[in-house]
Parts: structure tokens; C-alpha cells; sequence
């Protein structure tokens, strides 16, 4: 073979060689693609209906929060999540969960939350929380939850939730909100 050939054949091999990591590159960038849009969800907090958990009031200064949707492949949202999901309205709204489906829930002197009857205050982690009652939760009303999810705003004297707007149907929960990416100073899990 000749020294030409031989550079030619080199030369060859080195573009096989980049086309071949091109390739595996589009197959991982495609990959990831799939699996972010199957498995999470991106949203900024523009509203401090959520707050001291999730902050902002504006799109600008809003945390942005990473919601999960594996989980709820494999069980249903708990009392005390976060989750995310569709209002009527559209976009993306994050509500803490206090009533679950077939549940009646009522709210009491101070803010107290009682479930089928039964007292039932948030854990110990979660003592900043004080709801007031407005709309369909006034003081001592039941409110039964049906097939839907009771949803309150950890501010709740901000927030557009259940209170309001009714339990929130399965069907348009996308996830549970996981992780706060930023601002650099509130980066960690979702409590």
C-alpha cells in the first residue's frame, strides 16, 4: 500500500471514528430528552402562595423547582406533599396535599385541620403552617373531597387552592415538586 493510501485510509478512520461519537452523542442527548420530558417538569414560583417553601413573585426572582413524575407511576400523592399540577386555568400551580380522595375535610378554630372528624396536624417538620379559613373552608364547614385531592397554599392567606377552586382531580396531577434548582441560596429538596 502506498504512503498515500495509507493517509487516505488514516484519514478515513479518524472521520468513522468522530461520525461514530457524533452519533453516540445524539443518541444520549435524545435519550435524556426523553427521559426529562417522561419523567420530570421545570417551573418557576411566581407567586408566594407557597411560601417560606417555595418562594418568589416574579418570573425573574421565582425559585425554579424540578417536579418528579415517577413516583406517582407507582403510588398515589400522601397528605403533606407538595405536588404539581394543571389547573383550569392552565400552566402549572404547586399546592400542598391535606385531603385525600374520599376524605371530608374541615378546618377549625386556629387553623386546626380535621380529617373524617379527627384532628390531623401537620408533622413536626412542617410547624411553620397556618391555614386560615376562607371560602368553601370556613370555620367548622365539611368539605368532602370526592375523587380529588383538598390542596392548600403553605401561605394560605395567598393562595388560590382548594379552598377556592375544589379538590384537584388525579388526572391532572403531573408530579410531586422534588428539588428547588435555584436561586443559588435556595437550592435543596422540597419539604
Amino acid at each position: 500500500m502506498s504512503e498515500r493510501a495509507r493517509a487516505t485510509t488514516t484519514v478515513w478512520r479518524g472521520v468513522r471514528w468522530v461520525m461514530r461519537q457524533a452519533e453516540r452523542g445524539f443518541a444520549l442527548v435524545g435519550l435524556g430528552t426523553v427521559v426529562y420530558f417522561c419523567c420530570f417538569s421545570y417551573s418557576r414560583v411566581v407567586s408566594g402562595s407557597m411560601a417560606p417553601t417555595l418562594q418568589g413573585e416574579d418570573w425573574e426572582t421565582g425559585d425554579r423547582v424540578l417536579t418528579e413524575k415517577v413516583s406517582y407511576w407507582f403510588r398515589q400523592p400522601r397528605r403533606w406533599e407538595v405536588v404539581t399540577f394543571r389547573p383550569d386555568g392552565g400552566g402549572e400551580v404547586m399546592k400542598r396535599v391535606v385531603g385525600l380522595p374520599g376524605e371530608r375535610i374541615q378546618m377549625r378554630r386556629g387553623g386546626r385541620i380535621f380529617i373524617d372528624g379527627r384532628e390531623v396536624p401537620p408533622p413536626e417538620r412542617l410547624d411553620f403552617l397556618h391555614y386560615f379559613p376562607f371560602g368553601k373552608l370556613i370555620q367548622d364547614q365539611v368539605v368532602d373531597c370526592g375523587d380529588g385531592y383538598f390542596v392548600l397554599g403553605d401561605d394560605s392567606r395567598d393562595s388560590d387552592d382548594s379552598r377556592f377552586n375544589g379538590p384537584v382531580p388525579p388526572e391532572r396531577i403531573i408530579g410531586r415538586a422534588w428539588v428547588i434548582l435555584g436561586p443559588a441560596g435556595r437550592r435543596g429538596w422540597v419539604r
